[in-house]
């Protein structure tokens, strides 16, 4: 759909969250509420990482951010929700479940972000919030949550209160990335319990799964990502995620995060360990403990290198990262800056950054604006009064009427069976509604650079032949309804194009 179109729903959201602060007006709290939603509007998109304990989740942000800001070890920190936001200087501070905020001290070891928290003060604590000036953040809010199957039940119930707080309130996220190492029932029934059943709550539109820590598929060996996207294009197809999730991305997370924070102390080591034969190295690195100790079996030359050096190393790269360094090194990567960029470039991360803007990114206005109407609908369902009827008939009239709600659900239900079309119709539907990204060149299979006659003529070819689909007396009434919400999509797309 056009920029116009997504601007026009927002600004009915926009309207219709602001008199319903003024209904509420003799409730403080609800008003705060609603117009702290209101302003959320023009906020950047907030992208919840959730999963298993251990999946990866703080690493992955940290390749996201570009720096290490969230905690990697098992501290009292990683018990508690932590939103990372771009601001003008860094910042941290504790919101705690009751009593005043308070800023905490920034400080930095190793290159990496402390966040001090008392032993045991972690059930105190709502959230923690912290300020950075990132480029990455500009666009989008990333919020970290505990781990999903934590040992401690209090700790795993943070993140499901976060992301499902209850049948009547929405999540703080309009989006969520989803962590694996592998498809597990609990990960199916995570997804599925996330999804939403209400209007324009289709919660696959606005998930993304990620086969983290991807390089472990492979047993850490230097192909280990063509094991890992091989089964990322599997799951993508998988009846138990295909309509739980939009997409499904192979990353290696420690890869992608020490790749974006590559010290330059950190090549000399790498390049050093390079002149050790290749076969000596992986027979060394086979077990990966005792490299970090003695060195494993490696001659005098790689031995040579101090076992702090290595342990460190080992815990910055892991055995994929150190054996992909060397082997880059071999071949003639020749500077930190230029292996940087291989390790960032082999681990995945390009490719989740690319679903994240195409699919969460583009859909940005649709997102936000479906989640101020879900917050106003939980409102007015928990606290109804004299007056408040046409509210409720507003929300109601654009969460049915407007187009790119419609399209969202048409979408998830493609995508969980329950709209059912001949498997190319249903592709073609899938991209044409937006799967893909929401740009209508991306929409009608064209390069990103079409101009706009090409753009103008495929959409003409596509309403064409979702019309003559339309017709087909051979589907049912359930598949003809859907190609009419494609067809008025093709229209949106031509529309935009002679008066764009």
């Amino acid at each position: 759909m056009s920029a116009g179109v997504t601007g026009a729903l927002s600004a009915a959201v926009g309207a219709v969250l602001g008199q319903a602060v003024e209904v509420y007006a003799d409730e403080p709290a609800t008003a705060r509420w609603l117009h702290g939603h209101l302003v959320r509007l023009d906020e950047p998109l907030r992208v919840a990482i959730a999963g298993k304990v251990k999946a990866g989740k703080s690493t992955l942000l940290n390749a996201l951010v570009g720096e290490q800001v969230a905690p990697t070890d098992a501290g009292e920190c990683t018990r508690v929700v932590t939103w990372y936001r771009d601001g003008p200087h860094p910042r941290i501070t504790l919101h705690p479940r009751s009593g005043q905020a308070r800023p905490l001290p920034v400080r930095r070891h190793d290159g990496a972000l402390v966040i001090d928290l008392p032993p045991g003060s972690a059930e105190e604590v709502e959230r923690l919030t912290v300020d950075w000036p990132s480029q990455s953040l500009r666009a989008t809010t990333l919020i970290d949550t505990p781990g999903m199957s934590s040992l401690s039940a209090h700790v795993a119930r943070r993140s499901v209160m976060f992301l499902q707080p209850d049948d009547d309130t929405p999540t703080e996220a309009d989006a969520v990335v989803y962590l694996m190492r592998h498809l597990h029932a609990a990960d199916a029934q995570f997804l599925e319990a996330f999804r939403d059943q209400g209007v324009a709550r289709a919660a696959s539109v606005n998930t993304v799964g990620v086969i983290s820590r991807a390089d472990e598929i492979g047993g850490g060996r230097i192909d280990a990502m063509f094991s890992a996207n091989a089964v990322a294009r599997r799951y993508r197809t998988e009846p138990a995620l295909h309509g739980l999730c939009q997409n499904v991305v192979a990353v290696a997370g420690l890869l992608a995060q020490t790749g974006r924070t590559l010290r330059q102390a950190e090549f000399a080591v790498l390049a050093e360990l390079s002149r050790v034969p290749r076969e000596d190295l992986d027979s060394a690195l086979l077990i990966a403990d005792r490299f970090g100790v003695d060195g494993g079996a490696l001659p005098a030359g790689g031995a040579a290198v101090p076992a702090a050096q290595r342990h460190e190393l080992l815990g910055r790269f892991g055995v994929f990262g150190v054996r992909l360094g060397t082997a880059l090194i071999r071949q003639g990567v020749g500077t930190a800056a230029g292996l940087a960029t291989e390790l960032v470039r082999r681990s995945g991360l390009h490719e989740l950054q690319d679903v994240l803007q195409t699919q969460f990114g583009q859909r940005r206005d649709v997102l936000k604006a479906r989640s101020g109407l879900l917050a106003l609908d939980s409102v007015l369902r928990a606290d109804p009064r004299p007056g408040s009827e046409w509210l409720t008939a507003e929300v109601e009239r654009i969460l049915t009427g407007a187009h790119e709600f419609v399209e969202l659900r048409l979408l998830s239900a493609l995508r969980g069976r329950a709209v059912v079309l001949p498997v190319a119709m249903a592709r073609e539907a899938e991209r044409l509604l937006g799967e893909a990204g929401a740009a209508p060149a991306t929409r009608l299979g064209l390069p990103v650079a079409a101009d706009r006659a090409e753009v103008g003529a495929a959409a003409a070819d596509a309403l064409a032949r979702w019309q003559d689909h339309a017709e087909n007396p051979m589907l049912s009434r359930t598949a003809t309804d859907a190609c009419r919400v494609v067809i008025r999509t093709c229209e949106g797309m031509l529309d935009a194009v002679s008066t764009g």
